[in-house]
This record gives C-alpha cells, sequence and structure tokens, in this order.
C-alpha cells in the first residue's frame, strides 16, 4: 500500500508563494504519472497539474505560468511550486499517483492552502 503524504500548504497573501510537497512511501519511480488536485469549499475536486516521464508537465490553465510541478526521486517527492497566488487558489490540494505495474491510484490527505489578506 503505498501512502502519499502532502505538507507546506498555509496562510498567504494575495501575490505570495507556497511550495506544496507530496511525500510517497515507495519510490516514485514506480508512481507514474503524478498529479496534483484541488478542492475549493463547495466546489468539485480540480485537476491542477500533471507530470509523467518522457513528457512535459501539464497544467490547467488557469494556473499556467504560476505553478511548477517537479519531482526528486531520491527524496520520492512530488512538489508544486506556487507563484502570484491568488485568493481563487483558496483549496485543499491532494496528491495522486499511479502505480506503473498495478495502475492502481493512490491520493493523499490533502492540505490547505489558503489566499487570503
Amino acid at each position: 500500500q503505498v501512502q502519499l503524504v502532502e505538507s507546506g500548504g498555509g496562510l498567504v497573501q494575495p501575490g505570495g508563494s507556497l511550495r506544496l510537497s507530496c511525500a510517497a512511501s515507495t519510490s516514485i519511480v514506480s508512481l507514474d504519472p503524478m498529479r496534483w488536485y484541488r478542492q475549493a469549499p463547495g466546489k468539485q475536486r480540480e485537476w491542477v497539474a500533471t507530470i509523467t516521464s518522457g513528457s512535459s508537465p501539464n497544467y490547467v490553465d488557469s494556473v499556467k505560468g504560476r505553478f511548477t510541478i517537479s519531482t526528486d526521486n531520491p527524496k520520492n517527492t512530488v512538489y508544486l511550486q506556487m507563484n502570484s497566488l491568488k485568493p481563487e487558489d483558496t483549496a485543499v490540494y491532494y496528491c495522486n499517483a499511479i502505480s506503473t505495474w498495478s495502475h492502481t491510484s493512490y491520493w493523499g490527505r490533502g492540505t490547505q492552502v489558503t489566499v487570503s489578506s
């Protein structure tokens, strides 16, 4: 059973930055793709970004140019660098990963990001 643990959320002012981390309990070489999602209050969960071997990262239009997804394989961690944050980025952010051998989808428990002055 793969565990994903998100961290790095918090309260930030508009225009500020946060870096979210998602630490996996197994080698992330065996998890592909890895994605970030978010869910704002009263809204459905929304895909934010994907990183996968052999392809460029993809982002939802609303975060392009502001968010960057990346991985650190030795640390088994995927990151989401979030810059120029806006109040509409407020949500619980979730990490998702697909096992390359079982195709099982794993989710973390989420980390809260609040953008407010």
